[in-house]
């Protein structure tokens, strides 16, 4: 097995991918494919992006992977509702052949990443083929199971790498001249980035694919709870069935490397002089009376020295570096790697959410987790909580966890691009 990248093999195989009849927008049936996308359900976060989505268009895919009903068992019956009557409207049709789908994003700036979307054999991080590096919070993996049984559907792709190096040169010349034909469907988000989509249905080409990437491992750049969600699902149901496959995204990260940012924390009914004044003595504290990106500046220089972070919320920017070394020794568990000990997302959750803070990292009404900088500030700022914003880990660091087989704390990293919601999903029944 290939495992440039990623830890040794301890299965007899690598990644199973299959063919599968991908269900799609008739794009005839709505106003525009961009109006229909969103981002993965965990980016949408803010109630005012989640009603943008759902005022772009009346079938926006958001109206599935997040349901707004009272209740959890509501939400889900909502969803699967909505699907059943987009189905029957056809407003969602399904392709009339099983095929991989080529996908590929682009934006402005030069970015360029194509990778593979298909159905892929669920495995556990025992068998080395596809490897988690964080942690994932029950009451996530309830949640997002609960939506797949009632939709029986995979609504949405994870976003997994690979490193090819060379071994799978016959999927990435595919891959590349796929992209030379017209496309199945092509939109640009309001983000920016342009969005194009290919299948490759001939047998032959099916069967090169899958015979190189069973020589490869993969990591989960992004979607660790929509995998534990696969694992769970696939344990409820005898094999063989549908549900031991799920739908991801494979990136050749040798070929198209993903971008590497952090995900800040959210902190409610903490306001920013109480969580400032209960790390006097444990850590620096440096008011930054300065803009965000000269904010983001600082903390970046103060993370190449050691743990550091930026407290936002009370209309200004506090630089917490410096932490007392008695403390973190106390604080931090002494059993993993040095390189998972003074992670920033580690000394966040271990000592100042446990020890300083006293603020559970899975209680959704203490903490939330955003991805955009901006918009955490601005939310700390409108509620009156506490914004924690980090400084992204390197993506070598990432990997020599996995190939350890230890896990980050939860929402340590965010890969990207990530894929769009809504230009292909799957269902299990087809």
């Amino acid at each position: 097995m290939n495992t440039a990248g990623h830890s040794e093999a301890t299965a007899p195989r690598g990644l199973e991918l299959t063919p599968f009849r991908g269900l799609r927008y008739d794009p005839d049936r709505v106003g525009s494919l961009a109006a229909v996308t969103s981002p993965p359900y965990d980016v949408v976060v803010r109630p005012d992006g989640l009603h943008h989505l759902q005022a772009a268009d009346p079938h926006n895919i958001v109206r599935l992977i997040l349901p707004q009903a009272g209740t959890p068992t509501a939400r889900t019956e909502q969803a699967a509702d909505t699907l059943r009557r987009w189905l029957a409207e056809g407003i969602l049709t399904t392709d009339p052949e099983p095929g991989l789908y080529v996908y590929e994003q682009r934006d402005g700036n030069g970015l360029l990443q194509r990778g593979i979307i298909g159905a892929l054999r669920v495995s556990d991080p025992s068998d080395g083929v596809v490897l988690p590096h964080e942690d994932v919070m029950p009451h996530v993996v309830a949640d997002r199971a609960a939506l797949m049984r009632a939709t029986s559907a995979n609504l949405e792709p994870l976003l997994l790498t690979y490193r090819g190096d060379g071994a799978t040169a016959a999927t990435t010349k595919l891959v590349e001249r796929t992209a030379d034909r017209p496309p199945l469907l092509a939109t640009t988000t309001e983000d920016g980035f342009s969005h194009r989509l290919w299948a490759i249905t001939d047998p032959a080409d099916v069967a090169r694919v899958q015979a190189e990437l069973s020589g490869c491992q993969a990591l989960i750049a992004d979607g660790h709870h929509r995998w534990a969600t696969y694992r769970r699902l696939r344990a409820e149901h005898p094999s063989p069935s549908p549900w031991d496959y799920g739908l991801v995204l494979l990136v050749d990260t040798a070929r198209y490397p993903l971008r590497v940012r952090a995900i800040h924390r959210l902190l409610h009914g903490l306001p920013v002089p109480d969580a400032v004044a209960a790390l006097r003595g444990l850590f620096h504290v440096e008011r930054l009376e300065v803009p965000l990106p000269e904010a983001l500046a600082a903390l970046a220089d103060a993370a190449c020295a050691g743990n550091a972070f930026l407290l936002a919320g009370d209309g200004t920017f506090h630089l917490v570096d410096r932490p007392d070394p008695d403390l973190l020794a106390r604080t931090v568990p002494a059993d993993r790697p040095a390189a998972w000990r003074t992670l920033d997302a580690t000394v966040l959750h271990a000592t100042l959410l446990d020890h300083v803070w006293h603020i559970p990292e899975d209680d959704p009404t203490r903490i939330a987790y955003i991805h955009d900088t901006a918009a955490t500030v601005a939310k700390a700022e409108r509620d009156g909580g506490t914004a924690v914003l980090l400084h992204p880990v390197r993506e070598e660091v990432v990997r020599d966890l996995a190939r350890q087989g230890v896990t980050m704390p939860r929402k340590s990293t965010s890969f990207g691009p990530k894929p769009a919601s809504g230009l292909v999903l799957r269902a299990l029944e087809l």
